[in-house]
Protein backbone atom coordinates (compact mmCIF):
# COMPACT_ATOMS: atom_id res chain seq x y z
CA UNK A 1 0.00 0.00 0.00
CA UNK A 2 1.51 3.20 -0.84
CA UNK A 3 1.53 6.41 1.03
CA UNK A 4 -1.88 8.09 0.13
CA UNK A 5 -2.41 11.58 0.13
CA UNK A 6 -3.14 12.41 3.59
CA UNK A 7 -7.10 12.82 4.16
CA UNK A 8 -8.60 16.25 5.18
CA UNK A 9 -11.21 14.66 7.41
CA UNK A 10 -10.48 11.65 9.75
CA UNK A 11 -11.52 8.26 8.05
CA UNK A 12 -15.36 7.46 8.98
CA UNK A 13 -14.73 3.77 10.65
CA UNK A 14 -18.55 3.52 11.96
CA UNK A 15 -19.34 1.58 9.09
CA UNK A 16 -16.43 -1.26 10.07
CA UNK A 17 -16.87 -0.95 13.23
CA UNK A 18 -20.87 -1.94 12.54
CA UNK A 19 -19.83 -4.36 10.09
CA UNK A 20 -17.08 -6.02 13.08
CA UNK A 21 -19.64 -6.18 15.42
CA UNK A 22 -22.79 -7.58 13.45
CA UNK A 23 -23.71 -10.78 12.64
CA UNK A 24 -22.04 -10.99 9.11
CA UNK A 25 -18.55 -10.82 10.63
CA UNK A 26 -17.29 -14.14 11.90
CA UNK A 27 -16.94 -14.79 15.86
CA UNK A 28 -13.26 -14.75 15.75
CA UNK A 29 -12.76 -11.96 13.89
CA UNK A 30 -11.01 -9.06 15.62
CA UNK A 31 -12.76 -5.62 16.90
CA UNK A 32 -12.18 -2.35 16.10
CA UNK A 33 -9.41 -1.59 18.81
CA UNK A 34 -7.22 -5.09 18.09
CA UNK A 35 -8.11 -3.95 14.33
CA UNK A 36 -5.70 -0.52 14.81
CA UNK A 37 -3.35 -2.20 16.72
CA UNK A 38 -2.73 -4.32 13.68
CA UNK A 39 -3.11 -2.19 10.81
CA UNK A 40 -0.90 0.36 13.01
CA UNK A 41 1.95 -2.56 13.03
CA UNK A 42 1.57 -3.57 9.56
CA UNK A 43 1.99 0.69 9.06
CA UNK A 44 5.58 0.83 10.91
CA UNK A 45 6.67 -2.58 10.66
CA UNK A 46 9.29 -3.67 8.07
CA UNK A 47 7.82 -4.94 5.18
CA UNK A 48 5.31 -4.10 2.92
CA UNK A 49 2.45 -6.56 2.99
CA UNK A 50 -0.78 -6.83 0.60
CA UNK A 51 -4.27 -7.25 2.09
CA UNK A 52 -4.09 -10.68 1.07
CA UNK A 53 -1.19 -10.83 3.60
CA UNK A 54 -3.20 -9.44 6.43
CA UNK A 55 -7.13 -10.36 6.08
CA UNK A 56 -7.13 -13.65 6.60
CA UNK A 57 -6.13 -12.90 10.09
CA UNK A 58 -8.79 -9.66 10.82
CA UNK A 59 -11.11 -12.76 10.18
CA UNK A 60 -9.92 -15.28 12.34
CA UNK A 61 -10.67 -18.90 11.49
CA UNK A 62 -14.30 -17.59 10.12
CA UNK A 63 -15.45 -15.78 6.97
CA UNK A 64 -17.55 -12.69 6.34
CA UNK A 65 -20.79 -12.59 4.50
CA UNK A 66 -20.83 -9.44 3.06
CA UNK A 67 -23.84 -8.77 0.87
CA UNK A 68 -22.30 -7.86 -2.13
CA UNK A 69 -18.94 -7.57 -3.80
CA UNK A 70 -19.36 -3.69 -3.40
CA UNK A 71 -19.77 -3.86 0.46
CA UNK A 72 -16.31 -5.93 0.79
CA UNK A 73 -14.87 -3.14 -1.19
CA UNK A 74 -15.76 -0.86 1.30
CA UNK A 75 -15.13 -2.38 3.91
CA UNK A 76 -11.74 -3.13 2.86
CA UNK A 77 -11.35 0.53 1.64
CA UNK A 78 -12.05 1.81 5.36
CA UNK A 79 -9.37 -0.74 6.47
CA UNK A 80 -7.10 0.55 4.02
CA UNK A 81 -7.94 4.15 4.88
CA UNK A 82 -7.03 3.51 8.18
CA UNK A 83 -3.71 2.12 7.52
CA UNK A 84 -2.41 5.33 4.86
CA UNK A 85 -4.42 7.56 8.16
CA UNK A 86 -2.11 6.19 10.55
CA UNK A 87 1.47 6.22 8.24
CA UNK A 88 0.67 9.32 7.06
CA UNK A 89 0.31 10.72 10.90
CA UNK A 90 3.30 9.45 12.19
CA UNK A 91 5.20 10.82 8.42
CA UNK A 92 4.19 14.47 9.12
CA UNK A 93 2.67 14.82 12.34
CA UNK A 94 3.19 12.21 15.26
CA UNK A 95 1.73 13.97 17.90
CA UNK A 96 -1.33 13.78 15.87
CA UNK A 97 -1.46 9.57 16.15
CA UNK A 98 -4.33 8.40 18.45
CA UNK A 99 -4.52 4.62 18.97
CA UNK A 100 -8.28 3.50 19.04
CA UNK A 101 -8.41 2.28 22.75
CA UNK A 102 -12.04 0.92 23.90
CA UNK A 103 -13.62 2.77 27.07
CA UNK A 104 -14.25 0.54 29.81
CA UNK A 105 -17.70 0.38 32.07
CA UNK A 106 -16.03 2.98 34.59
CA UNK A 107 -14.46 4.72 31.59
CA UNK A 108 -11.02 3.55 32.07
CA UNK A 109 -8.98 2.94 29.39
CA UNK A 110 -8.74 -0.64 27.85
CA UNK A 111 -5.20 -0.58 25.66
CA UNK A 112 -4.81 -4.44 26.13
CA UNK A 113 -6.69 -5.73 22.97
CA UNK A 114 -4.94 -2.76 21.16
CA UNK A 115 -1.73 -4.21 21.77
CA UNK A 116 -2.63 -7.44 20.94
CA UNK A 117 -3.79 -6.92 17.64
CA UNK A 118 -0.24 -5.22 17.36
CA UNK A 119 1.56 -8.56 18.19
CA UNK A 120 -0.41 -10.60 15.97
CA UNK A 121 1.04 -8.07 12.61
CA UNK A 122 3.98 -8.96 14.46
CA UNK A 123 3.51 -12.68 14.11
CA UNK A 124 3.18 -12.49 10.64
CA UNK A 125 6.59 -11.95 9.94
CA UNK A 126 8.54 -12.19 13.13
CA UNK A 127 12.07 -13.15 11.82
CA UNK A 128 11.73 -9.27 9.99
CA UNK A 129 11.36 -7.40 13.25
CA UNK A 130 14.32 -9.27 14.41
CA UNK A 131 16.58 -5.89 14.42
CA UNK A 132 14.63 -3.40 16.24
CA UNK A 133 13.63 -6.43 18.95
CA UNK A 134 17.24 -7.01 19.28
CA UNK A 135 18.22 -3.50 19.38
CA UNK A 136 18.24 -2.17 23.48
CA UNK A 137 17.01 1.06 22.83
CA UNK A 138 14.10 0.40 20.22
CA UNK A 139 13.35 -3.64 21.44
CA UNK A 140 12.23 -2.02 24.86
CA UNK A 141 9.52 0.20 23.12
CA UNK A 142 8.46 -3.25 21.34
CA UNK A 143 8.62 -4.85 25.20
CA UNK A 144 6.27 -2.40 26.30
CA UNK A 145 3.44 -2.98 23.99
CA UNK A 146 4.73 -7.47 24.02
CA UNK A 147 3.93 -6.78 27.75
CA UNK A 148 0.44 -5.22 27.33
CA UNK A 149 -0.39 -7.72 24.75
CA UNK A 150 0.31 -10.72 25.69
CA UNK A 151 -1.85 -12.33 29.30
CA UNK A 152 -0.79 -10.27 32.51
CA UNK A 153 -1.99 -12.45 34.62
CA UNK A 154 0.42 -15.46 33.92
CA UNK A 155 3.26 -12.80 34.54
CA UNK A 156 2.25 -12.00 37.27
CA UNK A 157 2.38 -15.02 39.05
CA UNK A 158 4.77 -15.87 41.43
CA UNK A 159 8.34 -15.87 39.91
CA UNK A 160 6.86 -14.32 37.34
CA UNK A 161 8.48 -11.09 35.42
CA UNK A 162 5.89 -8.52 36.71
CA UNK A 163 4.91 -8.01 40.22
CA UNK A 164 1.05 -7.33 40.60
CA UNK A 165 2.02 -3.25 41.01
CA UNK A 166 4.20 -3.06 37.95
CA UNK A 167 1.10 -4.68 35.87
CA UNK A 168 -1.30 -2.04 37.48
CA UNK A 169 1.51 0.70 36.45
CA UNK A 170 1.87 -0.37 32.88
CA UNK A 171 -2.07 -0.77 32.02
CA UNK A 172 -2.03 3.13 33.77
CA UNK A 173 0.78 4.69 31.73
CA UNK A 174 -0.22 2.47 28.59
CA UNK A 175 -2.31 5.27 27.26
CA UNK A 176 0.49 7.82 27.01
CA UNK A 177 3.54 4.83 26.37
CA UNK A 178 1.65 3.04 23.48
CA UNK A 179 1.47 6.11 21.22
CA UNK A 180 5.35 7.12 22.02
CA UNK A 181 6.11 3.31 21.61
CA UNK A 182 4.68 3.62 18.23
CA UNK A 183 6.30 6.69 17.07
CA UNK A 184 9.82 5.25 18.14
CA UNK A 185 9.66 2.03 16.28
CA UNK A 186 7.99 4.36 13.56
CA UNK A 187 11.30 6.33 13.58
CA UNK A 188 13.45 3.43 14.03
CA UNK A 189 12.77 1.40 10.40
CA UNK A 190 12.46 5.05 9.03
CA UNK A 191 16.01 4.94 9.95
CA UNK A 192 17.55 1.87 8.72
CA UNK A 193 15.29 2.39 5.39
CA UNK A 194 17.76 5.76 4.74
CA UNK A 195 20.67 3.56 5.99
CA UNK A 196 20.35 0.95 3.74
CA UNK A 197 19.66 3.55 0.86
CA UNK A 198 22.67 5.10 1.57
CA UNK A 199 24.49 1.39 1.61
CA UNK A 200 23.44 1.33 -1.93
CA UNK A 201 21.11 -1.78 -0.76
CA UNK A 202 17.78 -2.23 -1.04
CA UNK A 203 15.48 -0.47 1.86
CA UNK A 204 13.86 -2.66 4.19
CA UNK A 205 10.53 -1.42 3.45
CA UNK A 206 9.40 1.00 0.70
CA UNK A 207 5.76 2.15 1.64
Amino acid sequence: MANAIPPTEPVDLDPLDAFLNSDRAPDTSMGLSDLDGFLTAIAVGPERLKPSDWLPVVWGDGEPEFETPEEASAILAIMIARHDEILNQLDTDPDSFEPIFWAGEEDEVIITDWAAGFLEAFKLRPEAWEILTEDPEAGSLFAAILLIGSDLDERAVEGGELSQDEIEQLLEDGPELIPNAVIGIHDFWKAQRAKAVQRGGKPVRSH
